[in-house]
């Protein structure tokens, strides 16, 4: 059974940086991209970042220059690094993990973990 757990929202002041982090856990065959999502009240979840196996990384318009996605193949855990966030990025972050295994690919999801961009 595959786990995926993130930590490390919280609420920050406009301007101010946080840092999620997620691990992965479980028996997988090859894992293609891991990354992040957000989920806004009322909005549509959107990816914020993803990093493939290779080391690609591609990014939102909206948070390019400000946010990074690192990942540690070795370990199967991935960071998102947000910097001079702003209230709109005030959100729930989902970390995901892309399989890679015969007969397809799967998607595993955390549970979440909210992020408030408020003075």
């Amino acid at each position: 059974q595959v786990q995926v757990v993130e930590s490390g929202g919280g609420l920050v002041q406009p301007g101010g940086s946080l840092r999620l982090s997620c691990a992965a856990s479980g028996s997988m065959s090859v894992i293609n991209s891991m990354g992040w999502y957000r989920q806004a009240p009322g909005k549509q979840r959107e990816l914020m970042g993803a990093v493939t196996s290779g080391g690609t990384a591609n990014y939102a318009d909206s948070v390019k220059g400000r946010f990074t996605v690192s990942r540690d193949n070795a370990k199967n855990t991935v960071d998102l690094q947000m910097s001079s966030l702003k209230p709109e990025d005030t959100a729930v972050y989902y970390c995901f993990v892309e399989e890679w295994r015969p007969g397809g690919r799967q998607t595993y999801w955390g549970q979440g973990t909210q992020v408030t961009v408020s003075s």
